[in-house]
């Protein structure tokens, strides 16, 4: 597992609390939005105006299509919906750590990548802690919200393949062009599943900070976020990145407890810990290993 440089982890936390904290956005958009809608408009603020500024990459269209429908439909679309009503948002920003799980498994499906033994180890740890979401259904958490975001998740793994075979181009000029494949599909959705009526009523009655909401996620979530993201992703291993992402849950749900009022029962501390620990075993494993092996290498 490559070694990410201290700046290149900076700027992966800078991310993951911009993504933590965006859940309570989320809930709070969709007061006023419909979920398939509040998607579909958040990714056309994505595309519209930097489309105009930013060449195409050097990219397969099949890839970008592939990317945009997996992100925009797939990722936020069912975590939208999930989010609306299914399940709280702290939860859903630590049930969707399981894209992590996906990722490592689909790399090593398709890129051939290992996964060594303390990797093994720290996924176990941390899919206990997601095991004891699942053993806490209630009204807040119910089962088709935890699919949903299962569903969220897979979707995202499959979004960060795609990534790590795009390679080395401007990857945010990657994520505006690929919002060009999600929005329609994303509206599209919306009007059938939600209604003209709705859709319509919606945007004419949305607050300022309705549309305060969808313009962080389009800005910050989407461009600033995936754009550094996906940098991260096409020089580094999938298995060195993306469980930096278990650092979500600690800012969506410590955000969703100060802003929303979200309770933070025993349970629910004692799942965050075990993906939290499952993170820090992964991260610093290898470390402590080379810190080891120093001392014996330096007597020889």
């Amino acid at each position: 597992m490559s070694r990410i440089k201290p700046a290149h982890a900076l700027l992966a936390l800078a991310v993951v609390a911009v993504w933590g904290t965006n859940f309570v956005v989320i809930r709070a958009a969709l007061d006023e939005l419909p979920p398939l809608l509040l998607g579909a408009l958040r990714f056309l603020l994505a595309l519209v105006p930097a489309i105009f500024f930013l060449p195409r990459p050097r990219v397969g269209l099949a890839n970008l299509a592939g990317y945009g429908l997996l992100i925009g439909a797939g990722q936020f679309g069912l975590l939208y919906i999930a989010i609306d009503g299914r399940i709280s948002p702290g939860l859903a920003s630590l049930v969707v750590q399981t894209q992590v799980f996906f990722t490592i498994g689909l790399a090593m499906w398709l890129a051939g990548e290992r996964l060594r033994g303390h990797q093994l180890l720290a996924v176990l740890i941390a899919a206990t802690g997601l095991a004891v979401v699942g053993w806490h259904t209630d009204a807040t958490t119910t089962v088709a919200g935890l699919l949903l975001v299962l569903g969220a998740a897979a979707s995202w793994a499959g979004g960060n393949i795609l990534t790590k075979r795009a390679g080395s181009i401007n990857m945010l000029a990657y994520v505006v062009w690929s919002s060009a494949f999600a929005v329609p599909v994303l509206f599209a959705l919306s009007l059938t599943f939600e209604g003209w009526d709705r859709m319509s009523t919606s945007v004419q009655q949305a607050s300022t900070g309705a549309w305060a909401a969808v313009a962080w996620q389009s800005w910050a979530n989407s461009l600033f976020g995936y754009a550094a993201w996906n940098w991260l992703l096409s020089r580094y291993t999938a298995a060195t990145v993306t469980p930096l992402a278990l650092l979500i849950p600690v800012f969506g749900m410590g955000a969703s407890a100060v802003w929303l009022g979200e309770p933070l029962p025993a349970w629910k501390l004692v799942a965050a810990a075990l993906v939290i620990s499952g993170l820090a075993l992964n991260l610093f494993w290898p470390q402590g290993t080379r810190a080891m092996a120093s001392p014996a290498a330096d007597r020889r």
